[in-house]
């Protein structure tokens, strides 16, 4: 099930962009943003209010801050101060260096807004404010499964419990691949087509194996054998085989697992002794990225096929 997220703390945007915090009165872990979007509050300081979305970050950069220092006398932007921070503003952000007078800090700390500070040039630093906004705040969902990194490709293993995902993930990892998560996989939709798997943080870079225990894999084969996130480009369901199952042979047609309104790729592993896991969820990889790039092995048998029916019916 999808759970929306409720908010993200501007604590961990601040931390994030590497913001400084000009309201040092205000603790910004109890300050949250619900909205992934910004807004440039330069009609506002003119006195237009309508349609005023005072629930975003509001951005001011060096047109917003040029107004108010070129054009207003200090009790002028005592006013607009007083009239912004009258619509309780989740936080403001200032670029380019810019740092804040001391009556607009204190206005702000009256209302409980906190004030934000980068060194980035606006246009800059609004692209990068979006995007972690989109990502703190996307729905988010968690499967019970292993994620691992195959070549640039999101492999997600998914089956039941003690089926092999831990062993084929770890065979994977001594190939020179990379875990993202085990057991527990923690997934945001940033956008319509993007799902990006990251581990909780409780069991970052651990596997779990039946009969030996948890493995630090970061410690035991080194920093390249991990990664924090990726991006979920396939999925591998193993299951158990069974006599008379009919399964996929030519893979002419994928199959589909949706995932918080997703359509990703997924394909159905039977399980049997002497099968390397590894290896095929490997090869699985690799061949997913080959069709993306254009080339499908098994439109290719069918074309050949095709071709020599013709042949023999001339």
């Amino acid at each position: 099930m999808a759970i929306q997220q409720e908010g993200a703390s501007i604590k961990k945007i601040a931390d994030r962009l590497e913001l400084v915090n000009y309201t040092t009165k205000i603790n910004l872990e109890d300050c949250f943003i619900k909205v992934p979007d910004i807004n440039r509050p330069a009609l506002q300081m003119t006195g237009f209010y309508e349609h005023f979305d005072n629930n975003r970050i509001q951005l001011i950069g060096m047109v917003e801050y040029a107004y108010l220092h070129g054009e207003k006398t200090e009790e002028e932007r005592k006013a607009i101060y007083e009239k912004l921070f009258s619509y309780n503003i989740p936080a403001i952000i200032i670029c380019r260096g810019l740092e804040p007078e001391e009556n607009f800090v204190k206005a702000a700390e009256k209302a409980g807004t906190p004030i934000l500070g980068t060194s980035r040039a606006t246009s800059q630093f609004e692209a990068r404010l979006i995007y972690v906004l989109n990502y703190e705040l996307a729905p988010t969902t968690t499967i019970h499964g292993v994620l691992v990194d195959v070549y640039g490709e999101g492999l997600l293993i998914t089956g039941e419990s003690g089926i092999g995902k831990s062993e084929a993930a770890l065979e994977l990892v001594r190939r020179g691949h990379r875990l993202v998560a085990d057991d527990v996989v923690e997934i945001r939709k940033i956008n319509d087509d993007s799902l990006i798997g990251t581990s909780p943080a409780i069991t970052k870079h651990l596997i779990e194996l039946r009969g030996i225990g948890i493995i630090d894999v970061k410690s035991l084969y080194g920093v390249e054998c991990v990664k924090d996130s990726q991006t979920i480009d396939l999925v591998i369901k193993l299951e158990d085989w069974h006599q008379g199952t009919e399964y996929d042979r030519l893979g002419l047609e994928d199959e589909y697992m949706e995932i918080l309104g997703t359509n990703v790729v997924c394909h159905s592993l039977p399980i049997r002794p002497g099968r390397n896991l590894a290896i095929i969820c490997e090869t699985a990889a690799v061949n997913h990225r080959q069709k993306k790039m254009g080339y499908n092995a098994a439109a290719e048998l069918y074309r050949r096929v095709n071709d020599n029916i013709k042949k023999g019916n001339q």
